[in-house]
C-alpha cells in the first residue's frame, strides 16, 4: 500500500475503499476468525466496525464532492486532505494491529505485552472515533441510512475505548497511540485548523492588514481591530510543517544510517522523541501532552511505576530538553526551520527566498535584552510591527531568536512592553512553525497571567494568542491543564466586546479536546453563556450556542445546562431565532435529553414540539435531522 508521501492517482475515498477492503479481506484466508487467541474479540470487533464504514466510502466516493485525486500536497493542508489523511492514519494503525494481535503468543512472563497490545486497541480505536468525527459529510451527498450507520460505528468506537480505558486504568490509559503510527503520522505534521462547529479562518492575511479569525462563521462582528492583532492562519504560510523537535520528521531518524533515539529520550507513553518533558511526583519524565491527557482522564498514578502520583504537578525537565536539543542538533543534519541561505523548504520539497532584513532584525532581537527600558520599549514597538507585515518576517523574527526574549518580556512591568511583546508572540504564532517554538519557550503561564491581570488590550491579545496556539491538538490540551480557561471565562462575562469574541473564539477550539469540557463548566461557562444568550442586543448569540453545541454531550455540562434554566430559552430559539439559531438550539436539546427523559418530558411540557415540527419541515439540513431524531424521541416516550 502506497503511502501518502507518494503520488496516488485515486481519488480519497477510493483509496480509502480499498485500504478498507484489504484490511476486511485480512480475515479470509487467515486465522483470526478461527484462532482461539488471547484478542480474538477484540480483532473480530475492529474488523466488524472497519467493514461497516465501506458503504459510507462507496457514497462519498460516488459524490459530486468527490472530486480531487489523493495528494499528498493536498492531504496536508486541504479540508478533504486532512479528514482523508486522519482517516488513513488510524486505518493503517488498525491494520498493524491485527497483525500484532493475530501472531501474538502469551507465555508466562507476558503480562505486559498483553496489556500494551490491549492499550493499542483503545488508542486505535479512539483514533478511528476521532478521524470519522473530522469527516465534511455535508460536503457528500450520503444518504440517511448511511449516515446513521456511520454515526452507529462511532457510537460503538466511543463505548469501546472508554471500556478499553478501564481496562488499563492501571496501565497507560487515552493517550494518542502516536507509538504504532509513527510512519503514517509522518503526513500529518502540519497543524489541522478546527473544522467542527462554525468556527473558520479568515480569507487571507496581507503584508499592510492583519485581521482577527471570525469568531463564527455567518458572525456580523466588526473587524475593525487593529491591524496587528492576529488569529487567523495566513494563507501565505506553504504549507509548512511544525518547527519543534515532536514534529521532526521521524522518518528521517529511521534512515539505517541515522542514529538510534537515546531510550532516555523518548517518551514512555507515546515511546517518541520528547519536544517538551515533564518530571511527575514520582520522578519519571514524560512528555508533557502525553502525561497531561493521562491526568484528565482522572488517572492518579504514574503510568511507568503504577505508583500513586502524591501531587499531579509536571515539572519541566529542562536538563533533558536541553540534552535532546543537542542530540538533535549533532544528528540531524536539517535545522528544524529548514532556512538557509535566504531560502525555506516547503512541504512539496521546493523552495521560495525569503526576503527581509536580517541584519536589521538580529540587531532589533539584541536589543530586546537591553539593559535600558526605552531601548526594549523601542525595540519590541518594532517587532510587533515587522512581525505583522508579511511571513517572512515572521520566520526571520524566529530565526533570529526572538521567541524566547520575547516570552521573557511577557512578565515586563511596563504595560506598554507587555502589550507589545504578547501582540508580536501573536502575531508570530500565525506561521506554523513558530508555533511549535513558542510552546517550548514556555510562553503559555505567562500569557494566562496577562488574560488575568493584564490591561484590556493585552487581555484581549492574550486570548487571541491562545486562540492560534490551541489550534494544535496537543497544545489544547497543555493549554487547558495551564489554568487558562477560568481566566477565559471571566474575559468572557466581564471584557469588551472584542475580548469576549475573542475568550468565545479561544474557548470553542479548547473546548473540543473532550478534558476542557469539565473544566469550561466548573469555571462557570454554562451561567455566562446563558447571560449572552439572553443580552437584548444579542450580538453573540451565535457564538454561545456553538459552545454549548459542543458542550452539551458532556455530562457534567447537561446538568449545568438543565440547572441554569437554559432550556426554556432555547426553546424560543426554536420560535424565533435565525435559521443558524435554531439549528443549534435544537443540537443542543438533542444532546441534552439523549437517555434523560426528564428532560425529554420537560421539554415536551414546554411547548417545543410544534416549533421541532416546523424545523422538521422547513430548517437547514443539519436542523431537519437534529428536529426529526427529537421528535422520534418525543414518539418513543409515549409509547413507553
Amino acid at each position: 500500500m502506497e503511502g501518502l508521501g507518494d503520488r496516488c492517482l485515486l481519488a480519497p475515498a477510493t483509496f480509502l475503499l480499498n485500504l478498507v477492503e484489504e484490511i476486511v479481506g485480512m480475515s479470509a484466508g487467515t486465522t483470526i476468525n478461527d484462532r482461539n487467541f488471547v484478542f480474538r474479540k477484540d480483532c473480530t470487533d475492529l474488523l466488524r466496525r472497519i467493514s461497516l464504514l465501506t458503504h459510507f466510502l462507496e457514497e462519498i466516493r460516488d459524490s459530486k464532492g468527490e472530486s480531487e485525486p489523493l495528494d499528498a500536497s493536498n492531504c496536508s493542508s486541504s479540508s478533504s486532505g486532512n479528514w482523508c489523511s486522519d482517516l488513513m492514519g488510524a486505518l493503517q494503525a488498525a491494520k498493524r494491529l491485527l497483525l500484532v494481535a493475530d501472531t501474538f503468543k502469551p507465555t508466562n512472563n507476558s503480562d505486559e505485552a498483553t496489556m500494551k497490545i490491549a492499550f493499542q486497541f483503545q488508542c486505535v480505536t479512539w483514533k478511528l472515533e476521532k478521524a470519522l468525527a473530522c469527516i465534511p459529510y455535508d460536503q457528500f451527498e450520503i444518504s440517511e441510512e448511511v449516515h446513521e450507520q456511520v454515526a452507529l460505528v462511532r457510537s460503538q468506537l466511543r463505548r469501546a475505548t472508554e471500556r478499553y480505558g478501564s481496562m488499563n486504568s492501571r496501565m497507560i490509559s487515552f493517550a494518542l497511540a502516536e507509538s504504532m503510527d509513527k510512519e503514517v503520522d509522518q503526513v500529518q505534521e502540519g497543524n489541522k485548523l478546527t473544522k467542527s462547529g462554525h468556527i473558520e479562518k479568515s480569507a487571507s492575511i496581507n503584508h499592510e492588514v492583519t485581521e482577527r479569525l471570525d469568531t463564527v462563521s455567518g458572525c456580523n462582528g466588526s473587524k475593525s481591530h487593529s491591524t496587528d492583532q492576529v488569529t487567523s492562519e495566513s494563507n501565505e504560510v506553504d504549507g509548512s510543517k511544525k518547527n519543534n523537535l515532536a514534529s521532526r520528521n521521524t522518518e528521517d531518524l529511521k534512515k539505517s544510517d541515522a542514529p538510534s533515539i537515546p531510550d532516555d529520550f523518548l517518551c514512555p507513553i507515546s515511546l517518541e522523541l520528547m519536544r517538551d518533558p515533564v518530571i511527575v511526583a514520582t520522578g519519571q519524565t514524560y512528555e508533557r501532552s502525553y502525561i497531561q491527557r493521562w491526568i484528565d482522564t482522572g488517572n492518579v498514578t504514574c503510568p511507568k511505576t503504577q505508583q500513586k502520583l502524591e501531587h499531579l504537578t509536571l515539572t519541566p525537565n529542562y536538563v533533558l530538553r536541553s540534552l535532546i536539543t543537542q542530540w538533535c542538533a549533532k544528528h540531524i543534519n536539517e535545522q528544524p526551520t529548514g532556512l538557509a541561505n535566504g531560502r525555506i523548504k516547503k512541504s512539496d520539497g521546493t523552495f521560495r527566498d525569503v526576503t527581509g532584513d536580517i541584519a536589521a532584525i538580529q540587531a532589533l532581537v539584541r536589543k530586546l535584552s537591553s539593559q535600558s527600558v526605552e531601548e526594549r520599549k523601542t525595540a519590541v514597538s518594532e517587532i510587533r510591527s515587522l512581525s505583522k507585515r508579511s511571513t517572512d518576517n515572521r520566520m526571520l523574527i524566529a530565526e533570529a531568536g526572538a521567541i524566547p526574549v520575547l516570552v521573557n518580556l511577557l512578565t515586563a512591568e511596563d504595560v506598554s512592553i507587555q502589550e507589545n511583546a504578547v501582540t508580536a508572540i501573536l502575531n508570530l504564532s500565525i506561521y506554523e512553525n513558530n508555533k511549535g517554538l513558542i510552546m517550548l519557550a514556555g510562553a503559555i503561564p505567562s500569557i494566562v497571567q496577562i488574560l488575568r491581570a493584564g490591561s484590556v488590550e493585552a487581555r484581549e491579545n492574550a486570548a487571541a494568542t491562545l486562540f492560534s496556539l490551541s489550534l494544535g491538538d496537543e497544545n489544547k490540551i497543555i493549554i487547558g491543564a495551564s489554568g487558562a480557561i477560568p481566566a477565559l471565562v471571566e474575559l468572557l462575562e466581564n471584557g469588551s466586546p472584542r475580548g469576549k469574541k475573542d475568550a468565545a473564539t479561544a474557548l470553542f477550539n479548547l473546548c473540543i479536546y473532550q478534558g476542557n469540557k469539565g473544566r469550561a463548566v466548573r469555571a462557570g461557562i454554562i451561567p455566562a453563556l446563558l447571560k449572552m444568550l439572553t443580552d437584548s442586543r444579542n450580538s453573540m448569540a451565535d457564538e454561545a450556542l456553538t459552545i454549548l453545541s459542543i458542550l452539551a454531550s458532556n455530562k457534567d455540562a447537561k446538568i449545568a445546562i438543565v440547572k441554569a434554566s437554559t432550556i426554556p430559552v432555547l426553546i424560543d430559539l426554536l420560535r424565533t431565532g435565525q435559521p443558524r439559531n435554531k439549528e443549534n438550539a435544537a443540537a443542543i436539546l438533542l444532546s441534552v435529553c439523549k437517555r434523560e427523559p426528564e428532560n425529554l418530558a420537560c421539554i415536551s411540557r414546554l411547548g417545543a414540539v410544534i416549533s421541532l415540527i416546523d424545523l422538521a419541515k422547513s430548517g437547514t439540513e443539519r436542523a431537519k435531522r437534529k428536529a426529526t431524531s427529537l421528535l422520534e424521541q418525543f414518539r418513543k416516550l409515549k409509547q413507553l
